[in-house]
Formats: C-alpha cells, sequence, structure tokens
C-alpha cells in the first residue's frame, strides 16, 4: 500500500485512490466529471439562499461536462478530453456540480443509470449534502451498491459552527454525522471533502478538521486548497479581510499535518485544487499541480513522515 507497509521505497507516503483503484481493478481507472443539472438546497431557498459562498455559479463542477448537453454527450466528450492525458478502458462517472441526490428517486435512477450502461463504466462517485439523503434516497444507494463500485462524497469543508455559518454551509456537523452514518450502516463508501484556508481560520482549526475527520467512520477524503473566484459572495468576504489566500510553503505545511493524523488506510482522492484560469483570482501557483504534489512529498521525506504516523486510532 505504501512504502512503511510493504517497504516499496517507489511508494508515496499517503495512500492515493489511484493506487487503490489500480490495486481493485488491475489498471488505471479515469473519473469523467458530469453536470446533471442538480440544484442545491442552499441556494432554491429550501434550507438558504445564495449557497456555500466559496461556490462557484456551476456549483463546484467548473471542470464537469456542459449541462446544457445531455449526460451520453456530457461522458463521451469528457472521455475524449481526459483520454488526451490517459489512457485506459474503465471509467467512474462523476456526478459533481451542485448536489446530486436532491432530486426525486425515479429522476436519479434515470441519470445514473444513464451513466452505467456507458461502454467501460465501473462505477460511480457521487457529490451530495447530508441533508440531501432521505431514507428513499439511502435505499436506492445502497442497491447501487450492490450493483457498482460506488462512492459517495458528502462536503464537510470544516467542522467549526462559526465557519459554516461565514460560508453559509447550511448544515451543522450533527447533520453531517448522521448523513455519514446513514451510508455507512448500508455499506456505502464514503469519501469527506475538507477546505483549507476558509475565512478566519487557523491552522490549528484546519488540523482539527481533519482529527475529527479521522475519527469518523469514512474510507476516503479529499482536501481543497481554498481558491477565490470571480462572481462568488467570497469575494466580499476576502475584501473585508476574513479571508488569508494561503502561500504554497504554508499550505504544503497543513496538508502534511493533517495527513499525518489521518489512518493510514483512508484513501485520499485529492490533495489540492485550482479553479478555471479565467474566473480564478487566487492562489495562481494553485494552477501548478504537479508542483504542489511534489512540494506535499518533499514534506513528508523532510519529516521523515508518512500518512497515518501521527494517527491515534485504531487502524482497520
Amino acid at each position: 500500500m505504501f512504502n512503511r507497509l510493504n517497504n516499496n521505497q517507489n511508494a508515496k507516503p499517503y495512500y492515493t485512490w489511484n493506487d487503490h483503484l489500480k490495486d481493485h481493478f488491475g489498471s488505471k481507472v479515469m473519473k469523467i466529471s458530469l453536470d446533471a443539472g442538480f440544484d442545491c438546497p442552499n441556494r432554491d431557498g429550501s434550507v438558504a439562499y445564495g449557497g456555500c459562498t466559496f461556490c462557484s455559479q456551476r456549483g463546484s463542477g467548473d471542470f464537469a461536462g456542459d449541462r446544457k448537453d445531455d449526460l451520453i454527450t456530457q461522458f463521451h466528450s469528457q472521455r475524449e478530453k481526459m483520454a488526451r492525458k490517459w489512457k485506459t478502458d474503465k471509467y467512474i462517472g462523476y456526478f459533481q456540480a451542485y448536489s446530486n441526490t436532491y432530486a426525486p428517486v425515479e429522476t436519479l435512477r434515470s441519470y445514473f443509470e444513464t451513466i452505467l450502461k456507458q461502454e467501460g463504466v465501473v462505477g460511480l462517485s457521487i457529490a451530495t449534502r447530508p441533508d440531501c439523503l432521505p431514507e428513499e434516497v439511502i435505499d436506492y444507494l445502497a442497491e447501487l451498491h450492490e450493483r457498482t463500485y460506488l462512492w459517495v462524497e458528502l462536503g464537510l469543508q470544516t467542522v467549526h459552527e462559526k465557519t459554516a455559518q461565514l460560508i453559509n454551509r447550511a448544515h451543522d456537523y450533527d447533520c453531517y454525522k448522521e448523513g455519514v452514518a446513514k451510508l455507512r450502516a448500508r455499506g456505502i463508501r464514503v469519501c469527506a471533502h475538507i477546505i483549507n484556508g476558509l475565512p478566519l481560520e487557523t491552522e490549528n482549526m484546519m488540523l482539527d478538521t481533519a482529527k475529527e475527520v479521522a475519527k469518523l467512520d469514512v474510507q476516503g477524503i479529499k482536501i481543497h486548497l481554498l481558491h477565490l473566484l470571480k462572481k462568488t459572495p467570497m469575494v466580499k468576504q476576502f475584501e473585508k479581510g476574513y479571508v488569508d489566500l494561503l502561500d504554497q510553503e504554508r499550505y504544503t505545511k497543513i496538508v502534511v499535518d493533517q495527513l499525518e493524523v489521518l489512518p493510514p488506510t483512508m484513501m485520499i482522492h485529492r490533495l489540492t485544487g485550482d479553479g478555471p484560469a479565467d474566473i480564478l483570482i487566487g492562489p495562481m501557483w494553485s494552477t501548478n499541480k504537479w508542483s504542489v504534489l511534489n512540494g506535499i512529498e518533499a514534506e513528508f521525506q523532510k519529516r521523515n513522515s508518512w500518512q497515518g504516523k501521527l494517527y491515534e486510532g485504531v487502524t482497520p
């Protein structure tokens, strides 16, 4: 899995999702990002208006397919685009934009089954909110879990309620834990999303979020860098001085601190993030993904450390 467990000196110091997929499927698997046209309950007034303050007009699906196209067209277009970088015949349909269980089950079934029928699709990854998981949706997700390789991605962002209010998350941490518990009771894999650099958060607060995630029954995590995008409510928060855009060195140290306290078996789906160049205000260094990832590995080497080195729980 990683060098400290199997003495593989070429392994990364953290458990990458890419390595897990190669172990599970025997080859590289490509994730195809889709926009099925969903809305979000903190945009349409069901729980709040305006959405999370960091969220773009495309509902964090800026690199997904074009919602003006049907899902099959999006799938093939995105697959062809990704094939320029990587060669594979296995795909995971990623329902990314907005809240992808915020619809009647009949609608979900129509969309998800359409992608499962596409050639080479071996699974689904569904991004949503913990307050968008009624029992009938959980039942359908459990059915999918029995038939295909499934992940449900839940946006936590932070465990600090003051921050959650600042970013208009519109659900509390207890709601998040309840959502995880409902999914895990049916055996469904869960990936938690957290963001470093949220308004008024310190390094210790960001580390506390990772420590809390380490206690949850989640199998994966995405660690995002906060990137400021044009026309988002967070621009006003930035102008008021609530947001301190992280520099690369600081971000690197925060991420390694977080990985050190996570379970060594937790799959790391993502370690950074950026936005489209035409709407990205900053940090501009985020656009060089490989520099960020190489910097994280170099920090691990500098510390002679690895994912889970400071984990205080019991490894499954």
